[in-house]
Parts: C-alpha cells; structure tokens; sequence
C-alpha cells in the first residue's frame, strides 16, 4: 500500500519532526491544525521555493541530478542513480547532500524508491542542471538519432568547426539558444563570448538541425516547429558533450573560501573603534549642518543633490558617505522632517528636514551608545543608501531619503554580507569578489540579484567601522550574534544581552572621555580624546571647530566670546570655564579677548519700538547712525544717546552683530535680557524596525510546544473523522441524507444517561476559539452548568461547559 506524505510525516519521532520545523520554520507561521495540513504546507510552492533558497549550490545540483534521474514511468529516483550521475566526487559527500534534502522533506521516501515533491519542478528551472529534455519528448528523428550510441558518436564528431561551437556552448547550459536577426546565437550565457556570427552561425545551426542534434522548438518550448528561431539540445546529447566535465559539471562539494591576508585582531578591533568615532562625529556634523541651514524636502520626496553635496563638506566625507549617514539618521529617528512657513508666499508652508528631540538625547549619550544606535539602524533599515546618485527606471537620479531608495531586501542582505565574513577566522579580511563568490556558492537562488545590495552591506560596514583594515571586529561579531531562544528564555524576550556586550566591548577600545582641554597661546583649543557631553556643549558655546579626530581642536574668536557672553556667560564665567578645563596655563591673550568682548558687551541696548537702540556712549550711537553696513535697518536719532528702528528687535540684533558690534536686548524695565538661541527641532518620532526577512527561529521549549500541538491536532482531527453523523452534522460538516441536527435537550439527556451508564460517548463542542472538535469520553459528573469527563484513553480529565456542546451520541 502506498505511503502518502502526510503518513510519512506522521511517521516521524517527535526529534525528526522537529528538526523539520527548525529547518523549514515557515511551515509553522501560524501552526498548521494537524499533521495533513502540515504535509500540504510543505508541498506548496511557496515554502519549497522559501526552502531551496537557503541550499547551497551543490546541494541544489544534487537535486538536480536527483530530477534528471527520475524514471518515466514511476517518476522515482535512487541513491545509487544520483550516485552514477554525480561523478568526480566523494560517496559520502553526495549522500550528505542527499540526506540535507530527505530531512528537509525535498526527497521523500525510501532510499531506493525518491521521490521529489512536485512543487520543486514548478519553482526551478525547467532544465536541471542546465541539460535539456528527453530526445524522446522532443523529435522522433532525435529520438533514433540518440538511440544508436555510435552514430551519435560519429555525427558528433563529423560536426564542422563552428557547429562544435555552438554545441559546446549549449552543453554547458542553458541548452536552449535563441538565432537572432543578425545571426548572433543567445543562450543566456553571459561568461563567454559568442560562438560566431552572422551567416556562419546558421549554417552551422541548420547543420546540427538537418543531422537532428538539435530540435527546432516553438515558443511555447513544447511542439516541434520546422521553422522556428528556438533550439533545444536533447538531454542525451549534452549528457555525451559533457564525458570531459562530468554529466552535471564541475561539482563543488565545499564552498570556495577566499584566500583572505591575516589581520592582527588588535590592529583590526582599533582600526574599527577610530571609525567608529569618525562615524559618530560625521553623523553629529551632518546633523549640526542641518540645524543651522535646514533642507528643504523635495517634491517628489528626498534631500536635494546640492544640500547632499554641502552636508557632504561639513562632515568631511564624499557625497556616498553623506548619503548614508543621512540615510542612518533617519532610519535611527535622529532627523525628521517638520513644515515651515514660507515667506514669500503668505500662508504657505514647506516641508524641511531638521534634527528631531531625539538627537539632543542622543548627542548626551556616551560614545559607544551613539554608535550602536546607528549601528542598530543600520542593520535593520530598509533603505539601501548605495543607490543614491544611480537612476531609476525612468532615468531619473535617486535622491537621499527619497522613496525609490526602499527596498524590502536590503537588511537580510545586509545580515547575509556579513554573516558570510563573521564565518571566517578572526581577523580575515578577504576581498569584496571573493565574498561575493562565497555567498553565491552559499545560497545561488538568493545572492542572485543581491549582488550590489551586498557591496552596499560592505561599504557601509566600512564607513560605520563595523569592519577595520576590511575585517570584521570583535564588537561588531557580540553585535551580530542573534538572541537565540534557549531554555532560560525560550521566547526571545531578552535580546538586549547582545547589544550590551557589544556596548561593552567598544567602550574598552575606545578612548576614555575627557574633561579638560589643552588652550595654546594662539588661541586653539586642543581636546585630547573625545569630550564628555558637558565639555563638548561647552566647547560648542565659547569656540569654533577646526578639526576633529582622536584629539580635535577649537579655536577661540571675538565671535564665539561674543555668543557666550549672549547666552548668558558672564566675563568671570569664562575665565572660570577656562582655568577649571585648561591642563595649560590660560594665556593672557585669551584672558584680554574676554575682557575686551565683555567692556564692549552690552554697549548697544534696543527695545521695541518696532526697536529702539540706546547707549551711554553718545560717540557710539554716531558710529553706528553713519555706519553704511545697518543702513537697512532704517534707524533715527531720537536723541543723543537713543536711535529707534522700525524693524524687529530680533533683525536689529541681528543686523548689528554682523556689522562687527556686540548688542544687547533689555526689556521694559531695562534689564539685560539673555537667553540662548532656541535650537528648531522636527518632532520626535519612534525609529521603524525592520528585522531580517524569514519566521523566527525555533528552540527548546518552544519547539517541542509547537510539535505537542500537532500531535494533539492530529489526533482530534483523526477523532473527528470518526465521530458519529449526528455529531459532525451538528459541527457544521455536510453530511448526506441528514436534514436535521439533534437538539440541545436531546445531548444533555445522553450526557445524563452515560454518566449513569459510566459509558462512553462522543462529545461535539466548540471552543474557546470558536473552533469546532470532537472527542471520544467517559462522563464522570454532571453539574453546574458543566461535564467533567475522562478522555478515551483515560490519561486526563476534561472540563466542558454545557452551553458550547453542540452533540452527544453514546459510541456504538
């Protein structure tokens, strides 16, 4: 008697079936009933096409040599066939690759009698292992040809120069070649050149033809077609062509490991922690920038190319680097986009990005918590920034932060490029092609078309310092390692254990923070190693920056005293800040800078009148009443020591800074009014998450809860199947001749009369989830609105409440 799937699934010990759901975790996203829906899963198209992604490629060819292979009348296959088949390599390595299907349900049955679920011949190419399809199937004149082994042999061998050709090239695969107008045969095969050209190569195609090597086919790829511009090479023939390579090609057992130089993991581990700042300190500059000049959201969505280029400049690094931490930063919920009014156009308002609420909490955080923010975002955006500057399909630029840079594959190729480099030894760090090779050999249905969002994953590794000197570094490996379910935590709740070491391990390599600064006789101000928060926010108060690095430097300018002194600080304030900070002697320079700004410091008041301007120093007031910089600002003497202004108090401040002078504002009662500038901010919002594509993997606990319930679902739907009519009609199932379903008087009435009887009946109810089952019991008791009843095989006691049993029938 045959054996179906669902028997042999059935069949499984409970470990085998659970290293099924491990293998193939979709077939349980959600939970099948029982075991035959579990067996329809798995034979659908879309978990074998989910599964045959994950195999590496001679895996993939096995399978393939397990499809050529498959006899025509039983559609079975065999070890020792695959074995025939797969010449050049060891036994053990083809039936380890035989087993990797059979476990994962791709190969089903008895070693000598393999059978391929069909769902594989509608995913994959229709010509396995890029050979073509039975002479037989194709031509009965090729079907005779490739019957006489020797004539085939000989017609083979007669073939003329370019006819040779063009058979080797459709040997190798694909073995179907379209003839072109100008005579250019086309297989798909992109590694070689053409086998000839123009009149040549349809000679040589009519030749092969006429000898019936090769079928002229119909579009459709099935009826023969005199005519036609398709042709196929019989399975046969290219079985014969490849006696060199082997009936399947070069097989590679073994993934191609780069030949990687070594890296001290120190050198590496510092190498990255250096990036990693420079990350931080680009990332803070770029937003910075966009603090103080916003950019306006495009149209169609994005960051202009002429703002990408000046945030470029102001952190320091080229445009595909800006375009990334941009991309970062939004993707982390540092930058957000807010409206503004626009000012040419009354009531108008116009989109712009700036630094949301989130960045300040950012920018106070330590170091290391900073990058693995980004980090983080990295990881799990779905923005590929690599494809900014390219052009779309209508040949039009793709912008930073613009909708065509989504792409919904981007983190799991990112996780794919550097799991493939995490494999490797410590401190390896191979070139980009030969990674690429290995991820190719790893998964060949999935690297195909992730090849630039995998450079992308190893360029941006680079700019973050996820990798140094091309190697991956330590911290970044604790970073990538997955909270993996375990039996302490069989659910995943705590995946911040990661994270932290990670934190951990780049807070040693760091510097250690510093909280002072090293002020030169020429006013610079050395910071030797990255500033506590509080240094830095007072560093961005009473400096500018010059360069930034492991020891950045400030400098100290009339300009930068004048906005201390705005913001509140008092001339004793700033020689205080400098004497507490300074490891060096405060030279008298900066000591006369101070004094200097704060005697000239509030010289100038203005009120609103629209604005006033006043002074004690009369020579002052004449200064500036026939100064041709504030001419704008249309002021008028009023009296000796007051000018007033029709413009707001805010641009006569303004105005006046930039013209060289150091203004107050008072207010009515003529008090000093100093406030720091409002840093504009775009609302906070909650970062978008993005994990790796694929169901979550399956553990301990969880697993063998999740294989428990198909057992139990199992045994209610075999239950099920032999419950009585009465019952599943009254479940909702169509039974035949049954018009009428028993009344709910009638069950209880059986339920009395079994209690009695302490004999078994079969029970239909539904559910706390609405679902409807059937169950075999032993009524034990009767009473408060509920049955207590011992299942079938007397293992438990079942509670039921009396309003959600539909049936009752005493078994026969």
């Amino acid at each position: 008697m045959a054996t179906t799937f669902a028997d042999q699934l059935r069949s499984l010990p409970d470990e085998a079936l659970g290293a099924l759901l491990q293998l193939r975790p979709d077939l349980v996203v959600p939970v099948p009933a029982d075991i035959s829906a579990l067996a329809v899963r798995a034979q659908s198209r879309g978990s074998v096409a989910r599964c045959l992604d994950g195999l590496d490629e001679f895996t993939l060819t096995i399978l393939d040599a397990a499809r050529v292979t498959r006899a025509a009348d039983t559609a079975l296959t065999s070890v020792p066939a695959i074995l025939d088949l797969a010449t050049g390599v060891a036994e053990d390595d083809v039936r380890v690759a035989v087993d990797r299907l059979r476990v994962r349900f791709l190969l089903h049955g008895p070693l000598e009698a393999l059978q391929v679920v069909a769902a594989v011949d509608e995913v994959t190419s229709p010509y396995p292992a890029g050979l073509g399809r039975p002479a037989d199937y194709l031509d009965p004149h090729a079907a005779a040809l490739v019957a006489d082994r020797a004539k085939l042999r000989r017609t083979v061998l007669a073939a003329p120069p370019g006819a040779r050709a063009v058979l080797d090239r459709l040997a190798a695969g694909p073995p179907v070649g379209t003839l072109s107008r100008g005579g250019e045969l086309r297989n798909g095969d992109t590694r070689g050149g053409d086998a000839g050209r123009g009149s040549e190569v349809a000679e040589s195609i009519r030749w092969l033809v006429d000898q019936h090597i090769l079928v002229p086919i119909s579009e459709a790829g099935r009826a023969p077609r005199a005519d036609g511009d398709l042709v196929e090479l019989p399975r046969e023939v290219g079985l014969l062509l490849r006696r060199d390579t082997g009936p399947l090609g070069a097989l590679r057992p073994f993934p191609p490991l780069p030949e990687a130089p070594a890296r001290d993991p120190k050198a590496v581990d510092s190498a990255g922690a250096g990036q990693t700042m420079e990350a931080v300190r680009a990332t803070e500059a770029v937003l910075e920038a966009l603090a103080a000049e916003p950019a306006p959201v495009l149209k169609t969505g994005g960051l202009g190319v002429r703002d990408l280029k000046r945030l470029a400049r102001a952190a320091g690094v080229d445009e595909a680097g800006a375009a990334l931490l941009i991309e970062v930063a939004h993707a982390a919920g540092l930058l957000g986009e807010t409206e503004t009014p626009v000012h040419r156009a009354p009531g108008a308002v116009q989109d712009i990005f700036l630094p949301t609420g989130t960045y300040d909490l950012w920018r106070a955080a330590g170091m290391a918590h900073r990058w693995i923010t980004l980090a983080h975002a990295w990881l799990s955006m779905t923005r590929q920034p690599g494809l900014v500057g390219r052009r779309d399909e209508r040949d039009r630029p793709i912008n930073a932060l613009a909708p065509d840079a989504e792409r919904a594959g981007a983190p799991q190729a990112r996780r794919e490029a550097l799991d493939a480099l995490a494999e490797l030894e410590p401190g390896s760090a191979p070139a980009v092609d030969d990674l690429l090779a290995l991820l190719a050999w790893q998964a060949p249905r999935r690297a195909r078309g992730r090849e630039l969002g995998h450079r992308d994953g190893y360029s941006g590794a680079a700019l973050l310092g996820i990798t140094g000197l091309g190697a991956l570094t330590s911290y970044a490996r604790l970073l990538l390692t997955d909270a993996e379910a375990t039996d302490s935590d069989p659910l995943g709740l705590h995946p911040e254990e990661a994270p932290a070491d990670a934190v951990r391990a780049l807070d040693h390599l760091l510097p250690a923070p510093v909280d002072h600064v090293l002020v030169q006789a020429d006013l610079t101000v050395v910071v030797p190693g990255p500033p506590e928060p509080e240094l830095a926010g007072e560093l961005d108060v009473v400096a500018e920056p010059e360069s930034a690095g492991g020891a950045s430097v400030f400098r100290v300018t009339p300009a930068s005293v004048r906005r201390a002194l705005d913001v509140g600080y008092t001339a004793a304030d700033l020689h205080t800040l400098f004497r507490r900070r300074s490891r060096t002697p405060v030279p008298q320079t900066l000591t006369y800078l101070i004094d200097d700004a704060a005697r000239k410091h509030g010289g100038l008041r203005s009120g609103s009148a629209g604005s006033y301007l006043r002074s004690d120093d009369e020579a002052l007031i004449v200064e500036v009443l026939a100064d041709k910089r504030v001419t704008g600002l249309d002021l008028r003497r009023i009296a000796p020591t007051v000018l007033v202004s029709p413009r707001p108090v805010a641009r006569l401040l303004g105005a006046l800074r930039e013209a060289g002078y150091a203004p107050v504002a008072e207010d009515s009662g003529g008090a000093t009014v100093l406030t720091r500038p409002k840093a504009r901010r775009a609302p906070s919002r909650t970062p978008r998450v993005m994990e790796p594509a694929g169901p979550p993997s399956l553990a301990g606990p969880r697993l063998a809860g999740v294989v428990e319930q198909l057992r139990r679902g199992d045994i209610a739907t075999r239950a099920a199947r032999r419950a009585p009519v009465t019952v599943r009609a009254a479940q909702g199932q169509a039974v035949p001749g049954l018009t009428a379903v028993q009344q709910h008087t009638q069950a209880m009435a059986v339920l009395q009369q079994a209690v009695r009887d302490r004999a078994k009946v079969w029970v239909g109810y539904v559910d706390s989830h609405g679902a409807t089952l059937s169950r075999l019991v032993r009524p034990v008791s009767l009473s408060a609105g509920y049955l207590r009843a011992e299942d079938e095989r007397g293992e438990s006691l079942h509670t039921f409440a009396l309003h959600r049993i539909t049936a009752a029938v005493t078994e026969e």
